[in-house]
């Protein structure tokens, strides 16, 4: 494991780096929340550092999920089965996770991008670490549709920033000034050559215009530090972050 890849942002509040996706552990006490958990392929991965932090995987109690595309959720499926980890995520995002549907960049449009820097190398990563498999959760649940912390280790606060995919959720933790934001405002991705706070290229959203407008939400969110599904840990106000983001976008 690379030093870099488990990094303590706050006090029981610590981001990964997967192989190409980030994911957050908040723990209080014994027991621990995932905020996304990568691809299939990161795994082994995942357990490792969360024994790292001082947890067995039956002490995560919930896995929050930002949204349900196979890099953020490959392993919620083999947590809920083996140790009863409660998968929450937005209502609208629900029917995502089940894979009623599936909205996700497919083979055509990467192919079609193919010519850009960095698409190819990521799309061969993707494939190795299992970006094509089926991650359908069975029984995924929303979490309640009211303003306020959810009941869980670390009080996350859901912020839906749909655009991305309908369902996408931010999490924002006021105590520490955080916002944990998926894919909604990220701060890197192999196949952009910008770098710092931006949205992912526009073949990854569903809908470019509300991906848009979310930015505006998470420029009212107050805080100064960014845990991206993408990048590295920002530092500095997260408005002036999602304010640059949306400039550069349009």
């Amino acid at each position: 494991m690379r030093e870099t890849t488990l990094v303590q942002v706050a006090d029981g509040v610590h981001l990964v780096h997967g192989s190409n996706t980030n994911w957050v552990v908040l723990s209080e006490g014994d027991a621990a929340v995932l905020v996304d958990c990568g691809y299939p392929g990161d795994r082994e991965l995942l357990l490792h550092t969360l024994s790292e932090i001082g947890h067995a995987p039956e002490a995560v109690v919930a896995l929050l999920v930002t949204h349900a595309h196979t890099d953020h959720i490959g392993s919620a499926e083999y947590l809920s089965r083996t140790y009863g980890t409660a998968v929450r995520l937005h209502a609208a995002e629900v029917p995502h996770a089940r894979r009623e549907f599936l909205d996700q960049v497919g083979v055509g449009e990467v192919l079609r991008n193919a010519w850009r820097p960095g698409v190819l190398p990521w799309a061969v990563h993707a494939l190795h670490s299992g970006g094509t498999a089926d991650a359908r959760v069975t029984a995924p649940e929303p979490f309640p549709d009211t303003a306020g912390p959810l009941d869980l280790p670390g009080r996350p606060v859901p912020v839906h920033t749909p655009g991305h995919t309908a369902g996408h959720c931010a999490y924002a933790l006021p105590r520490h000034g955080i916002l944990i934001s998926g894919d909604a405002l990220v701060t890197g991705h192999p196949t952009s050559r910008v770098e710092g706070p931006q949205l992912l290229p526009v073949m990854f959203d569903k809908d470019r215009e509300r991906a848009l407008e979310s930015l505006e939400i998470i420029e009212g969110t107050a805080g100064d530090t960014l845990l991206p599904g993408h990048g590295p840990v920002h530092r500095g106000s997260i408005a002036r972050a999602a304010s640059r983001a949306r400039a550069f976008a349009s």
